[in-house]
């Protein structure tokens, strides 16, 4: 048939292909434009499948990832609707971890115990920088001589007042962190060995946040599974040579706790290795004093269901519940939902655009002896301070039977 076009109209049909590229050219610049501030919201689902309403956890929960400074501010306000809302889904008590030593221990305890005394317990933080100038890291307070010395001793005494229960390290250790001369401090440091030995000595576990997700490590292209939010966050990329690689930083810490074995470590969000749990799983059978907790990670456990429910089902005595909140309160229903419904592909936020990967999660359906420990024994077994307060919010709550959500 196309023997028969003639040529007025082949141009015709050649400037309209020149107009339809042009048009969608235009339009993916719209797009990338638009993509780079907000993201791209996930289409509709026509999927009709059963869908769980869980409004409380099962087992009284034990929180060991909030932050009630660094997110909350303070904020009183805040606060008691927080309190009401740990009542509403049978939260016990909240492990926040801004207190830090020196310059918010005091304020932080007293923000969270004035009137609550028995809902909170408070891991301490470390502030590299100090009074120093943030372009002389030579003035910081981690590169002088007695800061470690000054670290230690104050650990010993807020340990036998009673007021920490563990030590906390932000990802900017071995990121951001400097030493004298500008280069990166490093994780496994000599200088820091008496702090891990004493927080062994002490009984204080020692949470770590410890690089990023894998995708934070590549460059910020369309082929990034990440691209969106790391457009939205272009300071959360940590693809430029001067940083540490990834599985460098991850190396690094691991050194730290098979030369620490009385210490006990906590991963904060699985270790960021919540894309490998196979990988997750060697570091937990090569090093027993390694513990985990899944702090903004149920997007990436929920898109691997069958991996991750076996992956809790072996090391159910070495997870702990997290959240990273304080969030709102449908936000800590979806984790409710993701560990004990068997619901398909529903999203892991309610943020729209999803805001950590544009897809949707599946429920593990994990059993109720498992939901039990990961909920709050294995903290109230790792964490000074959590058996007593946890026991007496079971005392104090006992109006309904242990487990009666689980599906």
């Amino acid at each position: 048939m196309f023997r028969y076009v003639t040529w007025p109209i082949l141009a015709i049909l050649f400037l309209s292909t020149l107009d339809a590229v042009a048009y969608c050219q235009q339009n993916s610049e719209v797009s990338s434009v638009a993509n780079k501030e907000v993201g791209v919201p996930l289409v509709h689902s026509q999927l009709v499948v059963p869908q769980t309403s869980i409004l409380e956890a099962s087992f009284p929960v034990v929180d060991v990832h909030t932050h009630f400074f660094v997110k909350g501010r303070h904020d009183a306000d805040l606060l008691e609707r927080y309190v009401e809302m740990m009542d509403r889904n049978n939260i016990a008590l909240c492990v926040s971890l801004d207190a830090t030593l020196f310059k918010r221990l005091d304020e932080h305890c007293n923000f969270l115990w004035s009137k609550y005394r028995d809902r909170f317990v408070v891991f301490a933080n470390m502030d590299f920088q100090g009074e120093g100038q943030a372009d002389r890291p030579a003035t910081w307070s981690c590169n002088q001589p007695d800061f470690v010395r000054k670290i230690v001793e104050k650990l010993k005494g807020s340990h036998r007042d009673g007021t920490i229960s563990g030590l906390k390290f932000f990802k900017d250790f071995g990121l951001r962190y400097r030493n004298s001369d500008g280069s990166l401090i490093a994780i496994d440091d000599p200088r820091w060995e008496p702090i891990w030995a004493v927080c062994g000595e002490l009984g204080l576990p020692v949470i770590m946040h410890t690089a990023d997700p894998s995708a934070f490590f590549e460059p910020i292209t369309p082929s990034n599974e990440r691209f969106f939010e790391l457009n939205v966050h272009p300071n959360w990329s940590f693809a430029a040579p001067e940083f540490p690689t990834r599985k460098e930083l991850h190396a690094a810490r691991n050194r730290v706790i098979a030369k620490h074995s009385k210490t006990t470590f906590i991963a904060a969000h699985l270790g960021n290795d919540a894309e490998d749990l196979a990988e997750l799983s060697g570091w937990l059978e090569n090093y027993p004093n390694l513990v985990v907790e899944f702090a903004s990670r149920i997007n990436e456990l929920g898109r691997q269901p069958y991996t991750a429910r076996r992956f809790f089902e072996k090391f159910q005595d070495r997870i702990l519940f997290g959240t990273d909140g304080p969030w709102p309160e449908v936000r800590l229903r979806i984790y409710w939902r993701f560990l004990e419904s068997w619901d398909e592909y529903f999203d892991y936020s309610e943020k729209q655009p999803a805001p950590q990967g544009d897809w949707r999660i599946y429920g593990l359906g994990l059993d109720p002896s498992i939901l039990r420990k990961i909920y709050s024994a294995n903290a109230a077994r790792i964490i000074p301070g959590v058996h007593e307060k946890l026991s007496k919010f079971q005392k104090a709550n006992t109006r309904r039977a242990p487990g009666e959500n689980v599906p």
